[in-house]
């Protein structure tokens, strides 16, 4: 028998699995910490977690599960259409996010194909290309982290598809809709595909003014993903769409695989869109919060801290003395999990990236960097 190495796709063989935050059980085991008295900063999730309405809605649904569940997720893309005042033709749903990022590239690219993505950003949209055995055209950021949108157009210009991810993942900084719009309008005129990754969108004052949703007729090359594991803390279950024109959308709801999402994601997120009241204490827990955490993190000596658009901050510790994987081990032994940012593509090991959480926890984290640095 050959190795199986060798029957393995050439593009496929050199694969890694992109690293994540949010590892809570791995980081449990590395460090000796029990699950229970780690404090996840590195996930930038809901820190009020899942709505209780949403939850007993899963629950409800477990008299469901000896059943299919629904393939199109019907239900569910009709509330998604409502909220957006779109239609249910403009959605599909996936097993979170990640497994529209897949479907998406498995769809349009080939080998021969040229995508276009910021360097750093959101490691799937990487892993996702990868696969296809297509070309990635990286566009590395400015010193202030901000893209570098004249490059990136140039750049685009003869490619297959291009990601952007606004707010960025890692650095949580919003390309401003002037910006936006200039990339979107020379696709169009290009015929270039662009994945627009809006998952951390909700967190940001005044959302609707940033979002491209109300434009998916006027560029019907644009396909925008949005999540529930975020805002509204459906983690665990896997629930994620997109939204764009019926085209695109009618080959995807074609090729994705049948049954996707369980009946119990389903159920729930219904649920958890239509709680406005456990959405607007998010969000004004996180705009507080954000606030302290912002002013704390800056008097820390030795650290650079970019004011963040999103749910999260993004910071430069090399004037502490510290690597990013230094000080993760450091926090870790003290049951605070961050996330070091070394593996995001464009960044050195001296980048860090830390979610809002409640107030109590908020103010542990801020001591335990104080007796660490």
């Amino acid at each position: 028998m050959r190795p199986i190495s060798s029957l393995v796709k050439d593009h496929i063989r050199n694969l890694k699995p992109c690293v994540h935050g949010g590892e809570v059980l791995d980081a449990a085991y590395k460090s000796g910490v029990r699950r229970e008295n780690l404090l996840d900063f590195s996930s930038s999730v809901n820190p009020l977690g899942t709505s209780v309405k949403a939850l007993a809605a899963a629950e409800a649904a477990f008299n469901q599960v000896a059943a299919y569940p629904d393939s199109t997720s019907s239900e569910l893309r009709e509330v998604i259409a409502k909220h957006y005042s779109v239609r249910k033709e403009n959605i599909v749903v996936g097993n979170g996010s990640t497994e529209l990022i897949y479907l998406f590239t498995e769809i349009f690219l080939s080998k021969e194909d040229k995508v276009v993505m910021a360097a750093p950003t959101f490691g799937e949209y990487e892993g996702a290309v990868r696969k296809t055995g297509a070309n990635i055209c990286f566009i590395k950021s400015g010193e202030d982290q901000k893209l570098d949108v004249n490059t990136f157009i140039e750049a685009m210009k003869d490619a297959k598809m291009v990601f952007i991810c606004n707010p960025n993942n890692p650095t949580s900084l919003l390309t401003p809709i002037e910006d936006l719009t200039r990339i979107l309008d020379t696709a169009l005129e290009h015929s270039v595909l662009v994945f627009l990754d809006e998952d951390f969108l909700e967190f940001v004052e005044n959302e609707q003014s940033f979002s491209m949703i109300s434009h998916i007729e006027k560029y019907p090359n644009l396909f925008i993903l949005r999540s529930f594991t975020k805002l509204f803390g459906l983690t665990g279950l896997r629930v994620g769409y997109g939204i764009a024109c019926q085209e695109i959308i009618d080959v995807l709801m074609c090729t994705k695989i049948p049954w996707n999402v369980n009946c119990l994601a389903q159920a729930a997120a219904v649920i958890a869109l239509k709680d406005e009241e456990h959405l607007q204490r998010t969000r004004q827990l996180i705009c507080e919060e954000k606030a302290y955490l912002q002013k704390g993190l800056s008097n820390i000596e030795g650290f650079r801290v970019f004011a963040p658009d999103a749910n999260f901050f993004f910071i430069d510790i090399r004037k502490t003395g510290y690597t990013a994987a230094e000080l993760t081990q450091k926090l870790l032994q003290q049951g605070i999990m961050i996330r070091d940012c070394s593996s995001f593509k464009g960044l050195d090991a001296y980048y860090i990236r830390i979610a809002v959480r409640l107030h109590q926890e908020n103010v542990r984290l801020l001591q335990e960097l104080g007796k660490v640095l």
